[in-house]
């Protein structure tokens, strides 16, 4: 697929203007080629683009004429600036090792077609070729080759989106988002503040051979429509989720309220006060006897068979990146066979169903200092919420994926959480729950954050593995859970051993 556009830059200003926003669009693996005549603007597109990707507005980025490769490490990902003009051909271009730079970063290269022999064929590459235009701007003629010529049409849906919301002249910057391919921006309205661009294109995943995807079977929102029928149903709710300011449904684009940069985490881990807020705003929600709709959106049920098969991914992916070979068949079905018997009985009682967010750990959660109660804790991530056991979201809280909860703190927030729900609350059954679905949940993160390494390349969750396998050992400690962890210890003891799950 290949995408072309010719446009026209009245000066330095606009050429920065253009980096900036193709930065936002910008990713890993990316060829970024420049080419015009000396002066054309190549080498202040390159700098301006490199500023805005590490988000330093007055980073040295000198010219790699003489040193022909430039390297910089930025919160998104390294960038190698090459300048081939000296270069005698592409044996030469060889040695700087562009495939190295693109293995986890973005190349971008000046002069490329002194190499271009060596550059031909790359999946995800945007040209950029500067001519000189009249009164002294530019014209630019910018293509874009396999992913990148789906960005430049998505670059057109989300200019024409903005100026329809009046935000088309903002000042916009990159959002670090999650693991998801959704795509975040901070936007800066002259009127001062700021909002929150989400954008999430639909994304049906059709599966294999005519069979059902593992995003159908596992529940996962395949447009914005869930998103924000849940944003409204929980600010309905007493909960502080983001308002919605403007949407369009079908282009899969939000203009939502930015919550902000505050954490329930500092630099020392968990903050006490923050995790008991957020667990008070469950005992809330849980208290509350919800609808299965929201704005009119009917919730999907959290089925056995959708845990089951997200427990599979342990299976799936952990124990072939752990061991180096797929799962047997009989090991997988013994997996679920153990999961179902412990998962049965959570399931069931008609009385434990309540709105399940999935992801209601500390990366989705905002801290809002300068609210009070439960409005201290803003709600980002519920897109994928079902009718499910209250357990869940408690389980994913308590069990933070992403830092370290002590049994100190886990016990803590448990106690408050109980008492909260009141004297008439069925405390034994609920630890049940909290057990199965801790166990559940942690099984399935071992899967996925294998997967993010193996088939995304994204080795940086492995980190977290050690801390997954702390938990599930804590999980699997309750009576209840017998089954499941004779299931680990025959087939994958070192996934309940923080010290051997990397080894």
């Amino acid at each position: 697929m290949r995408v072309q556009r010719q446009l026209a830059l009245a000066d330095e200003a606009a050429s920065e203007a253009l980096a900036a926003e193709l930065s936002l669009y910008a990713r890993p693996g990316d060829l970024i080629l420049l080419s015009g005549d000396l002066g054309a603007g190549k080498t202040h597109f390159a700098r301006a683009m490199i500023r805005a990707i590490a988000n330093e507005e007055t980073l040295d980025v000198p010219s790699p004429t003489f040193t022909l490769r430039q390297d910089y490490e930025t919160a998104r990902f390294p960038i190698a600036h090459f300048d081939f003009y000296r270069l005698g051909g592409a044996a030469e271009a060889d040695e700087l090792d562009i495939d190295g730079a693109l293995a986890g970063g973005m190349a971008l290269i000046e002069w490329p077609e002194r190499a271009e022999a060596l550059l031909s064929g790359w999946p995800a590459t945007l040209t950029l070729h500067f001519d000189f235009g009249d009164s002294g701007g530019r014209t630019v003629s910018v293509t874009g080759r396999g992913s990148w010529a789906e960005r430049l049409e998505r670059r057109e849906t989300v200019q024409t989106f903005l100026s329809d919301c009046g935000h088309g002249g903002n000042r916009r910057t990159f959002l670090q988002g999650d693991a998801s391919p959704r795509r975040y921006e901070r936007l800066f309205p002259a009127s001062g503040g700021s909002v929150i661009l989400m954008d999430s294109p639909e994304a049906p995943d059709p599966g294999l051979a005519g069979g059902p995807s593992y995003s159908r079977i596992a529940r996962l929102a395949e447009s914005v429509r869930p998103f924000i029928a849940m944003a409204r149903g929980l600010r309905e709710a007493g909960l502080h989720a983001p308002a919605i300011h403007d949407s369009d449904a079908r282009a899969g684009l939000i203009l939502l309220d930015d919550l902000g940069d505050g954490r329930i985490v500092d630099a020392g881990g968990p903050v006490a006060e923050r995790y008991e807020a957020a667990i008070d705003a469950l005992a809330h929600l849980h208290s509350k006897d919800m609808r299965e709709a929201a704005d009119n959106y009917r919730l999907p049920l959290y089925a056995l068979e959708t845990m089951l098969a997200e427990v599979s991914l342990a299976c799936e992916w952990y124990l072939p990146w752990r061991h180096g070979h797929p799962a047997v068949t009989k090991i997988a079905e013994e997996l679920q066979a153990a999961f179902r018997l412990v998962l049965e009985p959570v399931l069931h009682p008609a009385d434990n169903k309540s709105w399940t967010l999935r992801d209601y750990h500390s990366p989705n959660i905002i801290w809002i200092e300068n609210a009070t109660g439960i409005d201290r804790v803003g709600i980002i991530d519920f897109q994928d919420a079902l009718i499910g056991p209250a357990a869940y979201d408690v389980a994913s809280l308590c069990m933070d994926a992403r830092v370290d909860v002590s049994e100190t703190l886990e016990a803590r927030l448990l106690e408050r959480y109980c008492t909260a729900r009141g004297p008439r609350f069925d405390e034994e059954a609920f630890r049940r729950d909290y057990a199965a679905m801790a166990a559940q949940r942690n099984s399935k993160i071992i899967g996925i954050f294998a997967r993010l390494a193996l088939r995304d390349g994204k080795t940086r969750y492995l980190a977290h593995q050690p801390r997954i396998a702390g938990y599930l050992s804590r999980a699997l400690a309750h009576p209840h859970m017998k089954p499941v962890r004779s299931w680990y210890e025959k087939h994958l003891p070192e996934a309940l051993d923080a010290r051997k799950v990397l080894k």
